[in-house]
């Protein structure tokens, strides 16, 4: 008896240390607090916002293709009081646009006792503006415009994967939101079901020392008690390990790690849920098939090789490269027009350059990888799009089966709670046991952490149904 009534002392004991802590009083962490505080801060937002910012750099690096460039060389040999050769040659080109043509601008000067004729001037040297244009190989489509329009088709590329790294991190972010609202939720249930056992084992014991109840009612009072303490201490763990996971998604301003406070709450959601309407579904579905990242990242990589295409069947055309300037001695328009060797169509300098491979062996088979790369494209585009869509109804489903569920759980709560209500009267009456009560007791705590683990599982599902469409909650 004294080893009964020191145990009844040290469980009672134990309430004040298994309580549920304070009243939580501090502002429910909402979905949209956390949404606001991810996208203005979390690394990997910014992080993805480089690839747009990558892709740009590229189509500038393109564009430098067509820079106008300006050269200049001297050359000079001066041996035993012999001006042997002295050369200046200089050229400003402009790539042109059209017909991959190249403008060209220059002043040449060669002089000296030993100078190659045809590098020869007069003393104040020659001028001469021009253009030189590819015939053939290269009027179409050349390496430098083809390299800027795949460099340009990149960017929407370059967009698709951010949009597509920014979702897969939000889904991830949002799963990790509800499970840690029904690791709270969770806990929060254990630490009724502990006051309610350590209440009705204070009761009990008081009794027992009264002599109204028997010894071994208190015994199987406070074996619920410490079950349920082990259960505590199992759901406080993971109620702190869910926030510690949460915590990795918050960041402050300059990069400044934040932590969830032990006293927030997640945001307060009904009891039964309703899945979302046909028009959401379709308005999804069309979304899907129209803008999903993944499908957007296949319709541009379809447009670069159509692009490389062009190009690839351009290089199958003989190389025929025209040249020519029109020559003049003047060096600047400001002065006195000369009254000979000036500008105009009898003083020129022209080029043809002519080549074709035998067999185009190389350019063929360029020309015929790309188009398999085509129609793997093309496979990958259908079956992705099929993917995708199914991937979409899939998601609803689960959603119709949660709320299904969800609708016969709370069903059952109210019909187990009455259970234990009855269960308690009769008990009063001396008509049953303890060990009744507590497993329907126990069986109602499970019930509703099971209740609440099924509106973690609509919101994560309902995540997904966004998050498979390419789009975000």
């Amino acid at each position: 008896m004294k080893r009964l009534i020191l145990l009844l002392i040290c469980l009672t004991g134990l309430r004040t240390t298994y309580a549920q802590p304070a009243a939580d009083t501090s502002d429910f962490f909402l979905l949209r607090d956390l949404q606001e505080i991810v996208f203005s801060h979390h690394p990997v937002v910014k992080q993805a916002a480089l690839l747009s910012e990558s892709a740009r750099a590229d189509v500038m690096q393109a564009l430098g293709y067509f820079d106008p460039a300006v050269k200049a060389g001297f050359d000079q040999k001066v041996f035993g009081n012999t001006d042997y050769f002295n050369r200046w040659t200089s050229e400003l080109k402009v790539p042109l646009w059209l017909a991959g043509a190249d403008l060209k601008i220059g002043h040449d000067r060669g002089t000296g006792d030993y100078i190659n004729p045809e590098k020869q001037t007069p003393s104040v040297g020659l001028s001469g503006i021009g253009l030189s244009i590819p015939l053939g190989q290269g009027l179409l489509i050349d390496s430098r415009r083809s390299t800027l329009r795949q460099a340009k088709v990149m960017v929407n590329y370059a967009e698709a994967e951010r949009v597509k790294q920014i979702n897969g991190m939000w889904y991830n972010i949002v799963k990790d939101y509800w499970n840690w609202y029904f690791a709270y939720h969770q806990f929060q249930l254990i630490s009724e079901g502990v006051d309610l056992a350590q209440t009705r084992f204070k009761a009990i014991s008081q009794q027992t020392l009264l002599g109204d109840k028997a010894a071994i009612d208190s015994v199987e009072a406070a074996i619920t008690v410490q079950d349920r303490m082990i259960q505590f201490d199992k759901m406080k763990m993971e109620l702190l390990n869910a926030r510690l996971v949460l915590s990795n998604h918050l960041w402050g301003n300059n990069q400044q790690p934040l932590e969830l406070p032990e006293n927030a709450k997640p945001q307060p959601t009904p009891q039964l849920m309703a899945r979302p309407s046909q028009q959401v579904l379709d308005t999804l579905l069309q979304f899907a098939g129209e803008s999903h990242p993944d499908l957007v990242k296949l319709r541009t990589k379809g447009e670069q090789l159509a692009i490389e295409r062009a190009y690839r069947a351009e290089m199958l055309k003989p190389k025929l490269n025209v040249g020519g300037s029109l020559l003049t001695t003047r060096r600047d328009f400001g002065g006195v027009v000369p009254s000979y060797y000036d500008l105009s169509w009898q003083n020129y300098k022209v080029g043809v350059e002519f080549a074709l491979p035998i067999f185009l062996r190389a350019e063929r088979g360029k020309l015929k990888e790309v188009k398999l790369k085509q129609q793997e494209v093309q496979y990958d585009l259908q079956q992705s799009n099929r993917e995708i869509r199914n991937s979409v109804l899939a998601s609803y489903n689960h959603l119709d089966a949660y709320t299904r569920q969800l609708s016969v759980q709370v069903s059952s709560i109210e019909n187990q709670q009455m259970l234990l209500n009855g269960e308690t009267t009769k008990f009063e009456l001396g008509e049953s046991t303890l060990f009744l009560i507590n497993s329907r007791e126990s069986k109602l705590i499970d019930m509703k952490i099971k209740r609440e683990e099924m509106i973690s599982g609509y919101q994560k599902a309902l995540a997904e149904l966004y998050y498979r469409a390419g789009t975000r909650l």
